[in-house]
């Protein structure tokens, strides 16, 4: 992994395991905002306009959080992952998409795939700030996960059976 110089108080080595999980972090965020990309394009049924229209207001949401990832990297004093087969290689997520194009599957995979970052990121935060001296990094995917959170809050309301 290429580095650029950087004086940030953190050494090389701990700016280096950061960046290992904030490039975990961008291909989940990039894998999951094609997903939201193939829900708005391709969902289906009586509520199809709603759907349409959230996934969309989602997949905006995510845009920004995979821009804000890639430039946290940056300012780091490394190189974001750019490539599809990066992100497959670092993604922990499946790169399938649900067999229904009706909202209720599309909903239950993407309420799957953010618990998965959720996890992800608060594992990291502690990791981050005890062990790699950043709270910076620590701080700014705390502010990821709960959006997040949101977003994963959103779907189980509107997967609620009555």
């Amino acid at each position: 992994m290429d580095s650029t110089q950087t004086t940030i108080g953190i050494t090389k080595d701990n700016r280096k395991a950061v960046v290992e999980m904030l490039r975990k972090l961008l291909a989940d965020e990039y894998l999951l905002y094609t997903k939201l990309r193939n829900a708005h394009w391709n969902v289906e049924g009586i509520d199809f306009h709603t759907k349409h229209v959230f996934f969309e207001e989602e997949y905006n949401k995510i845009e920004t959080i995979v821009d804000e990832v890639a430039e946290r990297i940056r300012m780091l004093g490394f190189y974001s992952p750019g490539t599809l087969g990066e992100f497959l290689k670092l993604s922990h997520l499946k790169d399938e998409a649900p067999k229904k194009t009706d909202s209720t599957s599309l909903m239950d995979a993407l309420l799957e795939d953010h618990s998965t970052i959720i996890k992800f990121i608060r594992k990291s935060i502690g990791d981050n700030t005890e062990a790699h001296n950043d709270e910076g990094t620590a701080d700014f995917i705390t502010g990821i996960m709960q959006v997040h959170e949101q977003m994963s809050w959103m779907l189980r309301a509107s997967l609620k059976a009555f």
